[in-house]
C-alpha cells in the first residue's frame, strides 16, 4: 500500500515524529530514509524486501537485516533495483556517520569505560567484510583511541600475521597498548585455537617495546566476543 494510502499516525514520518525514532521498527526507519518506492512495489515493502534474509544465488535481493545492508558493498547496493546513486550515497553515509560518532567517543575517553562501544565500533567497521580482517585499536596512556588500522587480511594463523608489522605501527603511532580484533565471517564468534596462540604471541612480542594487549576481540553480525573478559588473554 503506497504511503500516501495509510492513516496519518501509520506513517513512517509522521509516527516518528509523535512517538519518536525508537517506536518505529527497522522496515518503517528504512522507508524513511528511501522515501520512495519502485513502481508495482511501495516504500515499505521495498524496505521489507532489503531487510529479508539474504537468499541463495539468483533469489530476490535482501540482507539480513539492518546491520547486513549497512555494511553491503556498493557493488551488492547497485545489483538491487530502485536503489540509484542517491539512494545508495544516503545508505552508506548513514554508516559511515556511526562509525565516525563512534570514533570520536573513542578518541575522547577511555576504550574500556566503554566496552560495548569498542565493539559495536568494531562491528561496524568488520562484522560485514566477507573474508578473515586483522585490525588493531592502537590506544595512548590514557587508553583513548589513536587509530583503527585493518593489517591483515585472508586466514588467520602465527604465519599470515606479522608481529614484525604491529610493532611498527604501535611505534609508529607511539601507542601504549592496543587491542586486537578479527571477524568471523562463518557468523560464529567463538575463538579457536590459533586466535588464542595468535594473542599470546602478540601480547609476548609487544611487551618487548612496553606495549599492553588490553584485548582481543572478535566479530561476527550482530555478536561480538572479548577474550579478555572470558579469562582467554
Amino acid at each position: 500500500m503506497p504511503l500516501k494510502d495509510l492513516p496519518p499516525d501509520m506513517r513512517p514520518r509522521e509516527k516518528m515524529l509523535a512517538l519518536g525514532p525508537a517506536a518505529l521498527s527497522d522496515v518503517e526507519l528504512l522507508a524513511l530514509l528511501l522515501r520512495t518506492g519502485i513502481k508495482g512495489k511501495g516504500v515499505l515493502q521495498m524496505a521489507a524486501e532489503l531487510l529479508k534474509i539474504k537468499p541463495q544465488a539468483g533469489n530476490a535481493a535482501g540482507f539480513d537485516g539492518i546491520a547486513g545492508l549497512l555494511n553491503a558493498t556498493t557493488d551488492d547496493l547497485k545489483r538491487i533495483k530502485g536503489l540509484g546513486p542517491a539512494k545508495r550515497s544516503e545508505l552508506v553515509a548513514v554508516l559511515e556517520l556511526a562509525r565516525r560518532a563512534m570514533g570520536q567517543r573513542l578518541q575522547e575517553r577511555a576504550v574500556f569505560d566503554t566496552p560495548d562501544a569498542v565493539k559495536h565500533y568494531l562491528q561496524l567497521h568488520l562484522a560485514g567484510q566477507s573474508h578473515e580482517v586483522f585490525a588493531v585499536l592502537f590506544l595512548d596512556v590514557q587508553n583513548r583511541l589513536l587509530a583503527l588500522e585493518e593489517m591483515f587480511h585472508g586466514t588467520l594463523t602465527q604465519t599470515s600475521v606479522y608481529p614484525r608489522e604491529v610493532v611498527l605501527r604501535a611505534l609508529h603511532h607511539q601507542a601504549s597498548a592496543v587491542v586486537l580484533s578479527h571477524n568471523h565471517p562463518s557468523g560464529t564468534v567463538q575463538p579457536s585455537r590459533a586466535d588464542e596462540t595468535l594473542t599470546q604471541t602478540l601480547k609476548t612480542t609487544l611487551a618487548l617495546i612496553d606495549v599492553r594487549v588490553l584485548d582481543h576481540i572478535i566479530v561476527a553480525p550482530g555478536e561480538a566476543l572479548s577474550m579478555a573478559e572470558r579469562g582467554l588473554m
